[in-house]
């Protein structure tokens, strides 16, 4: 194995470890998208609820400030998930880039090795076309 498919393998296995992390990210994210869909849900389901029980409408207000605090504490968090992804997605980019770049130079040499050997050959052969000219 070459130096240039080795630099191959690894670029390929920091691509692997990038995109588990991208994934993972993104995970993190639409679970926080989830939660933040399900404190709209119960907004929704107490507003309904607050509007046919007089009893409850007396809780209400705190019930909404509460429930605005944990949506903006969740959002938070989604902003701070989002640029660790867009981090991730650059880290990613590069590394597909390395990747690109270094099966560009490995293929580079495998068509320098092709030339040389075919300019060999073709030295040997006109070597044995000059030995049967001279005999």
């Amino acid at each position: 194995m070459s130096w240039a498919d080795s630099l191959i393998k690894l670029s390929t296995y920091e691509a692997e470890v990038l995109q588990k992390r991208l994934a993972e990210i993104v995970d993190r994210r639409v679970a926080c998208e989830l939660r933040l869909a399900m404190l709209d849900a119960e907004g929704e389901a107490e507003k309904t609820y607050s509007a046919q029980e007089a009893e409850a409408g007396i809780y209400r207000a705190g019930f909404f400030e509460g429930l605005k605090l944990r949506k903006a504490k969740i959002q938070s968090e989604i902003d701070v998930i989002l640029i660790e992804e867009a981090g991730a997605r650059d880290a990613l980019s590069e590394a597909f880039e390395a990747q690109k770049k270094y099966e560009h130079i490995a293929d580079n040499l495998r068509v320098e090795a092709r030339k040389l050997q075919g300019r060999l050959e073709a030295a040997a052969m006109d070597e044995m076309g000059l030995r049967k000219r001279a005999s």
